[in-house]
Formats: structure tokens, C-alpha cells, sequence
């Protein structure tokens, strides 16, 4: 690496350089410092000069740093959200400010959570932007870590000491059907669920590093599967059965049209069955074996923990889970 003189360089093409390292784009970095494209192209001209590095590389799908721009990036954001915290925190206007989000959430936390958080930001921040990436092909933690995810929200074992969560809601398996289904108006048994073939979700299996469920990058182990595939399997083994997983898919939105004409069944968060559910095609039952609540939670990295506008963020989503999931955020079986 280059040796720099820090004290003749100039903190605003650092702040540059943390823009277009978020966005990965310069007109998106441009409009959040308030800069027009040439300016930012000019700074990152001098600051590539400065490091004798490119920095970024233009690609197909936008600027890609370099490796020098990696190790930076990090440590360069707490240097300068260090300084921000020292000179004087600004409050966060909701109202007036032009602010970009981005989350990291599956389809099923998608569909059933943020698009209520857009409605209820667009009404009382109409400035502010959300952008969801996807939970689970990418490495969460160092997202995270580098600041490309302000915001993650899922079912997490661990999680390590730098990030801070908070609870969203709680959740239990249940099952979804056809409406026709042969079990729909009977009892359900636990011999059941090998009589009849599954639809299955899962987000990456044993040969992309899941273990027990989970995926371990980092300190942070997310799940893996969408329901408790272990605990489905205990209750058939104690009666000398194993479930046939028929269709196993990496998004949970092809579930219903797998179900509509079989007679397959599926095993899926319990909010989401209410999705489901609503078309009118499909039905929701308890499950024949004792399934656990498991936690949904947001994480995020620990310098933001006192940040006005992630506090505010973060205040929107638990208002929303409480509002239309209840005191306390809990989402059982749906009866019936």
C-alpha cells in the first residue's frame, strides 16, 4: 500500500469515498452529499491519485471496489462516524430528510413485513428510501460490517458481541394446504406427514457451510431453512417414519402454486400462512407435534446503535410488528 500523509489529506474526499463505497454509484453517492457526478468523479480522480490505487472499478453492475478498498472501508466509517459523534450529532427530521436505507430480509419478511414499513415511511417520510437485498446469497455479516446493510432482519443463533438486535415478533410452524385437501376438515397425525409429500423452503443446505439449520459467517449464524426441519424429523422417527421432501425451493412465493394442484404439503412460518391463507386457496392448521416460538430479529452493527436516523428506523419497524401483530409482536397458529 501506499504511504498516505494524513495530515495533507483532504476528510471530504474521505466522505467520497464512503458514499460511492455504499451506493456503489456515483450519481446515487452525488445526490446523497449533494454533489453533481463530476464533482465526485473529480474527488475520486485525487483521491486515486493520493493512494496510488483505483479504488473502484466501473462493472456492468456498478462500481466494484478493489481490495485496497475493502480493508478501508470499514475503519474509514468509524473514523468518520467518530468524527460526526465528536463535533455534534444532527437530529433526524423525518418529515425534511433525504435518506436511503438498506435491509436485508428473504421473500416471506418481504412480503409480509416491509411492505407495510414503506407505506407507513412513505406517509411520514416521504424523502426517505428503502432498498431490500436479499438475506441469503450474500455474506450478511461482513455486509454489515463494511456498512452496505444498514439494517437485517431473520431468525438468528448468534449473533456477535459488535452487533446489537432487537426483537421483531415471534413465531411457530404450522401447515398449509389446498383447500380440497384430503386432511383439511380431519384430525391431523403425526403419520401424516409421511402419508403426504412436503414442499419445502430452504435457504442453503449442507454444501454452502448450513449446520443444524444455520449458516455461520463471521460470528453470525442466520437460518437456513424455513422451518424446524429437525423437529419434523424427531416426531417421525419416533414413530419409524421419515417425510418425504418432494419440491424443495429457495423462496417461499412458489409454495402456493406448488400446492394448488397436489396433494403436497408445506410447513411454513406462521404470518406467512396468513398470507397465504387470505388468497382463499389455500388453508392454515396447527401442526400434530410440539413446534417451538422462535424470535424474528433485526440486527444491525453497534456504531449505529445512537445513530437519530437508524434509531428512528428501527422505532418505524417495531411500531409496525405491535400494530398489526399485537402486543408483544407474537404470530401463532392460525386456528381453524
Amino acid at each position: 500500500m501506499a504511504a498516505v500523509n494524513p495530515n495533507r489529506m483532504d476528510l471530504n474526499l474521505l466522505r467520497v469515498f464512503d458514499a460511492v463505497f455504499e451506493d456503489q454509484n456515483l450519481l446515487r453517492a452525488g445526490k446523497r452529499l449533494h454533489l453533481s457526478q463530476s464533482a465526485i468523479s473529480h474527488a475520486l480522480a485525487r483521491l486515486r491519485e493520493a493512494l496510488q490505487d483505483e479504488l473502484f472499478i466501473r462493472t456492468a453492475r456498478g462500481m466494484e471496489p478493489t481490495a485496497r478498498a475493502l480493508a478501508m472501508a470499514a475503519p474509514l466509517r468509524e473514523a468518520l462516524r467518530s468524527i460526526h459523534d465528536t463535533l455534534g450529532v444532527r437530529p433526524f427530521d423525518p418529515a425534511t430528510a433525504a435518506r436511503t436505507f438498506v435491509l436485508a430480509a428473504n421473500d416471506y419478511v418481504t412480503s409480509v413485513l416491509l411492505v407495510g414499513l414503506s407505506r407507513r415511511v412513505s406517509a411520514i417520510a416521504p424523502a426517505v428510501d428503502l432498498v431490500v437485498r436479499p438475506s441469503t446469497r450474500l455474506d450478511l455479516a461482513e455486509q454489515i460490517d463494511v456498512g452496505r446493510i444498514d439494517l437485517a432482519i431473520g431468525i438468528f443463533a448468534e449473533v456477535p458481541p459488535r452487533f446489537q438486535s432487537g426483537p421483531v415478533w415471534t413465531q411457530e410452524d404450522v401447515l398449509v394446504m389446498r383447500k380440497g385437501h384430503p386432511l383439511r376438515r380431519r384430525r391431523l397425525r403425526v403419520d401424516d406427514l409421511a402419508e403426504f409429500p412436503l414442499v419445502t423452503v430452504s435457504l442453503g443446505g449442507q454444501e454452502e457451510g448450513a449446520v443444524s439449520g444455520y449458516i455461520v459467517e463471521r460470528g453470525l449464524a442466520r437460518q437456513s431453512e424455513m422451518f424446524d426441519r429437525q423437529a419434523l424429523e424427531d416426531a417421525l422417527a419416533a414413530i419409524g417414519q421419515r417425510p418425504r421432501y418432494r419440491v424443495t425451493v429457495p423462496h417461499s412465493l412458489a409454495v402456493p402454486e406448488l400446492l394448488l394442484d397436489s396433494d403436497m404439503l408445506s410447513i411454513v412460518p406462521a404470518p406467512l400462512a396468513q398470507a397465504f391463507a387470505s388468497r382463499g386457496d389455500l388453508h392454515a392448521k396447527p401442526l400434530p407435534y410440539e413446534v417451538a416460538n422462535v424470535s424474528l430479529r433485526a440486527i444491525w452493527h453497534r456504531r449505529h446503535e445512537h445513530d437519530p436516523a437508524h434509531v428512528w428506523l428501527r422505532e418505524q419497524l417495531t411500531e409496525l410488528a405491535e400494530s398489526t401483530h399485537g402486543e408483544g409482536g407474537s404470530r401463532g397458529a392460525p386456528k381453524g
